[in-house]
């Protein structure tokens, strides 16, 4: 049942009828800037909470994020002061544009709170990923700074600071998998900074500075700058392939660097970058997102890429995004472009070597199907990037799991668990999946030609933009999938089909 919740921090019973406009326990008003009522809470930490709401005044009431600030001043001044600096601080984020963050669309105080309005973005946080799918491998650690970093240039050539970059703070947006940066500290610390230098309060006692173990000393100084949220995208990457926070790693008491490589299965130059990204140094530390990005490109990693595709390419390469090339070619000089020409040539006779070097022996698995079944019993949900060609995994417990742009050709799930498994991007071209539990399964992107689902459960899954050409869906159930009536008209259909409406009127696409 829809609630009316109650913002108030000390309302001691903040749930109330949804069409109450007065809170029943404390007297609080439940319509926020005339419009908008928090119907669930999300979170709550020191400096304020999240909330699901509506918006009132459109058609639907669609649902909103409601970010509630509160600011550390005790007086009239200092309260007035932080007004105004979060209204600054609002209006700049009011003019990001960028389809992975989230649009903020309204700002406001009442009652010595601020508020944020901003959209809701559907989708799981990658703390949350990592704690119920595993740790990242190398390529999924890749393809992550791959999709994140060109958000961050762009917050930065806004001349924005996140402040909060985090595992809990990015998210997969489910529609598209694309991530999306969210939970700004811009506003929070930027109004707490400039308090804490006109009402003398000293940085570590009273005000919000961003999170332990991802923000590095300046910022906990309260003078953070652009690198600040390469330090901390640093320390995400460590908790994505450790699935644990840096601030519980210990620290080379002669350097400074956190210890975070002991039982880790990353390449040299992997490590190598993610140590410079976490340099408590700033001037040893990647100063722009463009340097970051210029490191990404050095052989080894370019090396492992193009393996990936000279192998047997799926139907989604790995490609940047399209303004992520704008970017590059408009930084690029003419002899950056010359250098990457006859880089080229030295790239394949590099890669040749690597084939044979222990290193390519550890990113590149030949995967049986006892090793595979060992490392799900161990635990592992992640195969993202894997070949796993033509494996028989008949029967197999593998709900959750991921296989995210894997080469699944021919390979045989028939009867398994796969509930909730996530095959996007994947090739699962002339793949047997009949009779298999496949509720929720995301098969966005995913080539399905010529594979069998005959007599599988399909409820709930998703299809969007899938190939299905010549698919088996006999017998299958299809109960709520997300697969429109074109996709259908290209696959095998029959009398026992269950559509996504629940119905068995198959003679529609004949």
């Amino acid at each position: 049942m829809i609630i009316s919740y109650c913002v108030n921090p000390d309302c001691s019973e903040p749930k109330n009828h949804p069409k109450l406009k007065k809170c029943n326990s404390c007297g609080s008003n439940l319509i926020l800037n005339k419009r908008y009522r928090a119907i669930k809470m999300l979170g709550k930490g020191g400096f304020g909470a999240t909330f699901v709401g509506v918006d009132l005044t459109v058609v639907g009431d669609p649902l909103c994020v409601i970010k509630q600030l509160r600011p550390m001043a005790d007086d009239a001044q200092g309260l007035n002061t932080a007004i105004s600096l979060f209204e600054r601080e609002a209006k700049t984020l009011g003019k990001i544009d960028h389809p992975q963050i989230p649009k903020l669309l309204d700002y406001f105080a009442d009652n010595d709170r601020f508020y944020l309005i901003q959209e809701l973005v559907n989708g799981q946080n990658l703390q949350r990923e990592v704690k119920t799918q595993g740790v990242y491998g190398e390529l999924a650690v890749r393809r992550f700074l791959e999709d994140i970093t060109p958000i961050l240039k762009y917050l930065h050539s806004e001349r924005v600071i996140h402040r909060d970059i985090k595992p809990a703070n990015i998210l997969r947006r489910k529609k598209d998998e694309k991530l999306v940066l969210i939970d700004f500290g811009a506003v929070k610390d930027q109004v707490n900074t400039q308090l804490a230098k006109t009402m003398g309060q000293t940085a570590l006692t009273k005000f919000s500075v961003g999170t332990m173990g991802y923000a590095p000393p300046e910022q906990l100084a309260m003078r953070p700058i652009y690198s600040s949220d390469i330090f901390a995208l640093g320390g995400t990457c460590v908790y994505l392939i450790t699935g644990k926070s840096p601030k519980n790693f210990n620290i080379d008491p002669d350097t400074g660097k956190l210890l975070w490589h002991e039982n880790v299965n990353i390449s040299g130059a992997l490590t190598k970058v993610i140590d410079k990204m976490l340099a408590q140094d700033t001037k040893e530390r990647f100063k722009t997102v463009d340097e970051l990005m210029e490191a990404l490109k050095v052989p080894s990693f370019a090396q492992s890429l193009s393996q990936n595709v000279s192998k047997k390419p799926s139907p989604q390469p790995q490609v940047k995004h399209s303004h992520d090339s704008e970017d590059i070619t408009a930084t690029a000089t003419n002899s950056q472009l010359s250098n990457t020409l006859s880089a080229t040539e030295r790239l394949e006779k590099a890669i040749q070597k690597r084939r044979t070097s222990k290193e390519n022996k550890a990113t590149a698995i030949k995967w049986t199907q006892d090793t595979f079944l060992t490392a799900v019993n161990n635990g592992k949900k992640d195969f993202s990037d894997q070949n796993l060609q033509g494996l028989n995994l008949e029967e197999g417990k593998l709900n959750k799991c991921i296989f995210r742009y894997c080469q699944l050709q021919g390979v045989i799930f028939s009867e398994a668990n796969l509930s909730q498994a996530n095959f996007y991007g994947a090739d699962l071209s002339n793949a047997n999946l009949s009779n298999a539990n496949l509720s929720q399964a995301y098969f966005s992107k995913t080539n399905l030609e010529n594979a069998d689902f005959k007599g599988a459960n399909l409820g709930n899954a998703d299809f969007t933009n899938a190939n299905v050409t010549n698919t088996n869906f006999c017998g299958a159930n299809l109960k709520n999938a997300k697969i429109n009536q074109q996709q259908l008209k290209t696959a095998k259909i029959n009398w026992n089909t269950v559509f996504p409406d629940g119905s068995r009127h198959w003679w529609k696409f004949f």
